[in-house]
Parts: C-alpha cells; structure tokens; sequence
C-alpha cells in the first residue's frame, strides 16, 4: 500500500465538502473501514474528520471506535476535548448510525464495554457481506474459465451489488469493480455491460465508480472510450459536467502525488 498524504484530515474533509465517499487516498486506493480499525489511519484528527464526513456508514461507524478508545483512556481536560468531539459528531456525523454510536459512547462515558458491542455490531454487519465478496472472486474466477456464460456472470455481479449494498465498505466495492474493468481477462463487451450497470447507480455511488475508470492508467482506452459514449446517452449535462470536473480533481491528486514521490526519492 502505498503510504497516506501528510494531511489525512485535510482530505476526508475535501472529500465531504465534495459531497463525496471518502474517495481515493491521493495516488493511492479507497479508504476502508479495517483502516480506521487495524492502525492504517493513525492520526486521531483524520479519524475524527471521516467520523464526521463519511459518506460510507462502514468506515463512519468504524471510525467512532478508535475514537472511544482514546477517550476512554484520558481523565480531566482531555476526557473533556473528546467530549467536545463526540458531540460534534453527534451533531453533525453524516451517516446517522456514526451519530447514534456517537451519542451512546458520550452517555456510556466510554466504557469499554460499549466499545466491544459496537465492534461487534460493526463486524456482525460487515463481515457477512465480505464472505459474499469473496464468494463472487470464485465466479470471476469461474468467467475468466469461461465455465460460466457473460450473461450468467452479470447475473452474479447484480446479485453480489444487491447482497452488499449498504453493508459492505463502499472502498472494498468500489475496488472489486476497479479490477473487473482492469483486467484484460475480462471481455470488453462485460465490462461494458458493467459500466452502463454502474450508470443506473445513485449519484454519489456512480460518481465515484465512474471517475474511478475515467482517471485508470491502467484501463483499457476502448473501455474509456465505451465510458463516454455510454454516459453521453444516459447522463444529463449537468451530471456529466459533474464527472468531469471530479475526474480532473482526481487527476490532480494523482499528479500531486506523483510529484511527492519522485521528490523523496530523490531526497
């Protein structure tokens, strides 16, 4: 995995202010929940920041955790700082389940306890729709043997969308469809398929899934251009606009990240 931006905060706060998922980390990949939850994600503030802006409930909720664990370790003016911070979620968290987590951890005054029930909640709700994930790894498997038809493999690939939808993390989603449309094993005439599912999504989902094709070094170039086409005849202006203009954000990030690298390497 490449290693996060300096101002990790700073970009889950863009990305809220973006009316978007917590997107891409610049250059990098999706942001998921087990990162606020294994250590990826270090920095109490940009936790605190995805608590509050996360258009992904999984990795909102996620969030609150380590939060809580932090809080309920300090006493005096500290405890009072996060507090202040659990309010602040509570009032203003996107996601409704990361205000009602919120809310009861401030009541519970950070028992431990309440932690682990809502890491349990969190995992009971997760972890099922990880094992369908995985599950549908075997049926790309089984398509790429060509020992399932196209049009049984799309069948799956609704049936998997529906199974996750809201339960899994839209960063583990999103990557799932990033590497459908990569991969060379996966016939174009699919993928297309895929893509104009991809444009019946709501908004926010299919921003995200459609500008993660559109700035792809590693996409086909008939794909992208099957891309526009296909957006051009189902997409109003005003919403392709919006794809353009997000692509061409994302393009800077990876631009900006880029340049980061090549300048440590160097140093």
């Amino acid at each position: 995995m490449q290693p996060p931006p300096a101002d990790l905060a700073s970009h889950f706060r863009d990305c809220g202010a973006l009316n978007t998922n917590l997107t891409l980390l610049p250059g990098g990949r999706m942001v998921i929940s087990d990162d606020m939850l294994d250590g990826t994600v270090g920095d109490l503030a940009a936790i605190g920041m995805a608590a509050v802006v996360a258009r992904d409930a999984a990795v909102a909720r996620a969030a609150i955790l380590p939060l809580g664990i932090a809080a309920g370790m300090v006493e005096g003016a500290k405890r009072h700082k996060y507090e202040k911070l659990f309010a602040l979620i509570e009032e203003q968290a996107f996601e409704p389940a990361a205000r009602e987590s919120a809310e009861a951890l401030i009541h519970a005054g950070f028992r431990e306890t309440l932690i682990r029930d809502l890491a349990h909640e969190l995992g009971g709700t997760v972890q099922p729709a990880r094992k369908r994930y995985r599950d549908f790894l075997d049926v790309i498997k089984k398509l790429i043997a060509k020992t399932i038809t196209e049009p049984d493999f799309l069948v799956e690939f609704l049936e998997f969308t529906r199974a996750v939808a809201g339960k899994l993390d839209f960063g583990i989603y999103a990557m799932c469809v990033d590497r459908l449309f990569v991969s060379p094993r996966i016939p174009l005439d699919v993928k297309t398929a895929l893509f104009r599912e991809i444009l019946k999504y709501p908004p926010l989902v299919r921003k995200e899934l459609t500008t993660n094709l559109l700035v792809s070094d590693t996409a086909p170039v008939e794909l992208i251009r099957v891309a526009h086409q296909e957006m051009g005849g189902v997409l109003t202006r005003d919403q392709i606009t919006e794809v353009v203009l997000f692509t061409t954000l994302k393009r800077v990030w990876q631009a900006e990240r880029q340049r980061t690298h090549r300048t440590v390497a160097k140093s």
